[in-house]
């Protein structure tokens, strides 16, 4: 089973999460519905290097996805999903506009 950890108010998150609902090949982990969420994602974040260019530049690192086989990758095409197509509109989770 492939972990989604995102939250429900992260455009990028919604996209993904809509493309797995009912397949029972991932599992979607809201890290904004309960902190033992939050703290999971945080343990994998501060521990996991896929996470360094999104901690330089601010960003939170949502969408995260932790494969089968424990990789973490911040690529939806990895875990065999669509990225939100970038239309320069719309809702974003980064200080500077840029996503999540």
């Amino acid at each position: 089973m492939i972990k989604i950890y995102g939250m429900s108010t992260c455009p990028d998150c919604n996209y993904i999460e809509e493309q797995v609902k009912g397949n029972s090949q991932y599992e979607v982990i809201d890290i904004g519905a309960h902190v033992r969420n939050l703290k999971a994602f945080l343990r994998l974040r501060d521990s996991n290097a896929a996470f360094d260019a999104m901690k330089r530049v601010g960003a939170v690192g949502i969408p995260c996805f932790v494969l089968e086989d424990g990789t973490v990758t911040l690529r939806p095409e990895k875990a065999g999903l669509r990225p939100r197509p970038k239309d320069g509109e719309g809702a974003s989770c980064s200080i500077d506009g840029t996503g999540c």
